[in-house]
């Protein structure tokens, strides 16, 4: 007869793959739930901090230079004269641009060859069962969680492409108020130092961007040209294009019991979504899992007699994540809002104060600080 799991993780993404190899290095007996191949190209890229790399790399997961470009400045446009620039204030660079299918790839590299970490085609009885499966998540559902959802009036249109001019380790941005509403254009180095290819997030009004998918490539290109001031010089389209709904969400409860009194909790998507125009996401999946580990290590001190799903550890977990969570969520979304509004003092009022902030040296060394993580 099998072992009784300790741990069982319901999701096998970024996220749910590091929470099983960080609980297989505590000796924990961990079962992963595994899903189906994708069928299409995954043309996403994330930008994640230096939390997430100290992490990821002591998980031996991080990518080679090549597919984790380190961003020395960050350059974002308002939609009438406002501009502000980040400098990073090391050569290690303000956050990284990580190409998702390699990722993806290392750390399933790593699963493979963990031997605490059994692969699982459906969920098995755990003392702690958690939920990585993402902003869809059919258990979560299932256990009647409230996933409090605000869309926005915006989807996100992702592909790759090649630009002629080299990005120079360059994040752009660009805010603009357009007949339809919001638009969000940022443009995310890939390929390296020298690269000259990026990843592209275009956060536009639903019908706006169905109307972007249907265009050709090569039109496809010149409107992303226009709507970046031909700062990249001439773009090429070099992958498919995705496009999802935007969406702000969180759920009421993170944490509770299943009807037989085993444990459950949740983390990344399946616990909250944000809009992608901080480049958060992943980082706060991340952050998640280090710390549901970080509270289970601590029994291995003083608490080693307790369950690892003791509401104890739960608690402490929810708590925490909560409480780092809520400025997240208010900064973003209240950016987010701020920029959709359409009345012209408040565009106004939003221009002058990039600019403002941009002329402010300690703020502006504050707020990198804090996005550097």
């Amino acid at each position: 007869m099998a072992q009784k799991l300790d741990v069982c993780i319901r999701g096998d993404g970024m996220v749910g793959r590091t929470l099983a190899l960080l609980l297989a290095r505590q000796r924990l007996r961990v079962g992963l739930v595994t899903s189906a191949p994708k069928a299409a190209q995954d043309v996403r890229a994330y930008s994640l901090n230096s939390a997430s790399r100290s992490l990821l790399s002591e998980l031996r997961c991080w990518p080679d230079a090549l597919h984790a470009t380190p961003v020395q400045h960050m350059r974002v446009w308002g939609d009438d004269g406002g501009f502000t620039h980040f400098e990073s204030p090391t050569p290690e660079g303000l956050t990284w641009i990580v190409d998702v299918p390699v990722l993806e790839a290392q750390l399933a590299e790593a699963v493979r060859y963990q031997a605490e970490i059994t692969p699982l085609s459906a969920p098995e009885p755990a003392a702690l069962t958690v939920v990585c499966e993402g902003r869809a998540s059919a258990t979560r559902d299932e256990l009647g969680v409230n996933f409090d959802v605000r869309p926005y009036q915006q989807h996100a249109v992702a592909a790759r492409v090649r630009c002629s001019t080299p990005h120079r380790q360059q994040a752009l941005q660009w805010f603009h108020h357009g007949a339809q509403g919001l638009e969000i254009l940022a443009l995310l180095p890939l390929g390296g130092a020298q690269g000259d290819t990026a990843s592209l997030v275009w956060s536009l009004p639903p019908e706006r961007a169905k109307d972007m998918l249907a265009l050709s490539a090569d039109a496809f290109g010149i409107a992303l040209e226009n709507a970046s001031n031909g700062v990249l010089g001439q773009i090429e389209l070099t992958s498919e294009r995705a496009m999802w709904p935007l969406q702000l969400a969180h759920a009421d409860r993170w944490t509770g019991n299943f009807a037989n009194g085993s444990a459950w909790a949740l983390a990344g998507d399946a616990a909250h979504n944000i809009h992608p125009l901080a480049g958060l996401g992943l980082n706060l999946g991340l952050a998640d899992v280090a710390e549901l580990a970080n509270v289970l290590k601590a029994r291995e001190a003083k608490d080693y007699w307790r369950s690892v799903g003791d509401r104890y550890f739960m608690r402490r977990y929810e708590r925490a994540r909560k409480a780092d969570m809520v400025p997240t969520w208010l900064a973003c979304d209240g950016l987010q809002r701020l920029f959709a509004h359409p009345n012209p003092g408040v565009q106004a009022l939003r221009n002058w104060g990039m600019n403002g902030f941009n002329s402010l040296a300690p703020v502006k060394a504050w707020a990198m600080q804090q996005a550097m993580g």
